[in-house]
């Protein structure tokens, strides 16, 4: 089995630490990133829904940096919402302008009841370049 490494975006390693858990995990040339949620630097929702959509996808480019990738080396998406009808022209919006092309990622979008306080959560896997 390849060795897991630990990936933690600069400043938020408290928040993890905070909920046991790694913001991604590398392992081999794949890396696996935790759902990002829009919070902020204080683990606080961010209270208006496109800016915490907009911040979850901020948190997850600092999670990707961290491990080496970025938007473009992203294979597959799963997104939680807790009101999929309402929210779902939001989010395609602002998945519009962050993935404006093809080849796009897989994409799951999955409605849920109870996301920690949160609207919106964004996991993906990534492939490591190089």
């Amino acid at each position: 089995m390849a060795p897991r490494d630990t990936v933690f975006p600069a400043g938020r390693q408290d928040l993890y630490t905070r909920h046991a858990y790694s913001a991604a995990i590398r392992s081999g040339d794949l890396l696996f990133v935790s759902g990002q949620v829009g919070s902020r630097a204080d683990g606080s929702p961010e209270p208006e829904f496109e800016a915490q959509v907009r911040l979850a996808f901020a948190n997850l480019t600092a999670t990707l940096q961290a491990g080496g990738c970025g938007l473009d080396d992203i294979v597959d998406v799963t997104t939680f919402h807790t009101d999929p009808e309402r929210q779902f022209g939001t989010v395609m919006a602002v998945k519009a302008e962050v993935f404006p092309a093809p080849p796009y990622p897989n994409w799951t979008a999955v409605g849920v009841t109870w996301l920690a306080g949160f609207d919106f959560e964004i996991k993906v896997i990534a492939r490591i370049p190089g």
